[in-house]
């Protein structure tokens, strides 16, 4: 009579590995939502769309979430220094339109991302990261205020 094969449990990931996962897929689904959507309350733009927003009548509020130090080093001429930390509470407090757009910088385009998803999560109808931050804005040879 021929032996029959012990039956074995099919391997599963540890739960915290899987945990970890489903995370970051949510998570990253968000991101493109939020940033990608026809009707999203985020966009993000590049440095040259910030500068010709500028030159517009009446310009539009920028908001610049690096530290003091970081902006007095040299920041987007008109731009709003609100660091990161307080963004949201800042912005409230000044009392900006919800539904007039915000234009976010920082120093590469990660804090300032940050700020937007905060910033939309606040009710903001059209938050714009500004991709690259000062970095690639002075990269294009654009103007900064000391």
């Amino acid at each position: 009579m021929a032996k029959r094969p012990t039956p074995q449990a099919p391997r599963r990931l540890p739960t915290a590995l899987f945990a970890a996962l489903a995370a970051v897929v949510v998570l990253g689904g968000l991101g493109v939502a939020l940033t990608r959507g026809s009707d999203a309350a985020l966009t993000t733009v590049s440095v040259r769309d910030l500068f010709t927003a500028i030159g517009q009548d009446p310009a539009p509020t920028v908001l610049d979430v690096r530290e003091p130090d970081e902006y007095a080093a040299g920041h987007v001429e008109g731009a709003l220094l609100m660091p990161l930390a307080r963004t949201v509470e800042m912005a409230l407090a000044a009392d900006l339109p919800k539904d007039e757009p915000v234009y976010v910088f920082c120093r590469s385009g990660n804090r300032s991302l940050q700020a937007a998803q905060a910033l939309v999560a606040a009710g903001y109808e059209d938050v714009r990261n500004v991709d690259g931050g000062i970095i690639a804005w002075t990269g294009a040879g654009l103007p900064v205020v000391r």
